[in-house]
């Protein structure tokens, strides 16, 4: 049976725009109805509860991993910055290719917090213990901004698996005293990045942790 060329071809135009979409900043490339918006007082912290019916789409400006101790993260990418990941207590020394196709250790002072966050984070997802509860700061095509929490773990929410940009779709969710509760029932991640953005996330990512130290420590008189 002879296939439908039109058919393939609409597949396709929807595979491309769908890509496009998750890849892009969507306050500039959505125009969605009021009812698929969050509400302009979703972060009022008087309002002790209100219930989200969406279908809401939301994108990542940030995440926080609030279950692990400062420290623990700012080693765990000082570890790659070495050239070293974990497999339970065994520390492994990893050995990277240069273009030239040149064995390096993973230390070199040139790659930057950048790659060292992906790699501590990508590269240790089959061997680190599960991380979070996570915090996370999300926007509507509006513009509208909203920081939610894991109240129970997220499949694909977490550092090195959801990167900035990416979106998700809420239905059915709660938001409590401004806080916008995650739970699997109420969200579907739908994947995606905005690239700069995500770059500049992870680059910066180790000096916003040193300062949060910094913050926390007594000031000295």
């Amino acid at each position: 049976m002879a296939s439908n060329p039109d058919a393939h071809i609409s597949h396709y135009l929807l595979t491309t725009a769908l890509f496009r979409l998750l890849a892009s900043d969507f306050t500039t490339s959505l125009a969605p109805a009021p009812s698929n918006l969050l509400p302009t007082s979703v972060s009022d912290p008087n309002i002790r509860e209100t219930k989200i019916p969406g279908p809401i789409p939301l994108q990542v400006l940030d995440i926080e991993d609030i279950g692990s101790s400062v420290w623990t993260q700012i080693e765990a990418i000082e570890r790659v910055e070495r050239g070293e990941t974990t497999r339970g207590r065994e520390i492994i020394r990893t050995v990277m290719r240069d273009e030239g196709g040149d064995s390096t250790v993973g230390n070199n002072p040139n790659s930057g917090n950048m790659s060292s966050n992906s790699a501590v984070l990508q590269g240790n997802n089959n061997t680190s213990p599960k991380s979070g509860p996570h915090r996370l700061v999300l926007e509507d095509p509006r513009g509208t901004k909203v920081v939610a929490i894991e109240l129970s773990p997220v499949e694909s929410v977490g550092i090195g698996k959801m990167p900035i940009g990416a979106k998700l779709l809420i239905k059915n969710a709660t938001v409590a005293r401004g806080m916008l509760l995650l739970e699997p029932s109420c969200v579907t991640v739908l994947g995606g990045k905005i690239e700069d953005a995500d770059t500049a996330w992870n680059a910066g990512r180790k000096d916003r942790l040193l300062a949060k130290v910094q913050q926390l420590q007594p000031e000295q008189t």
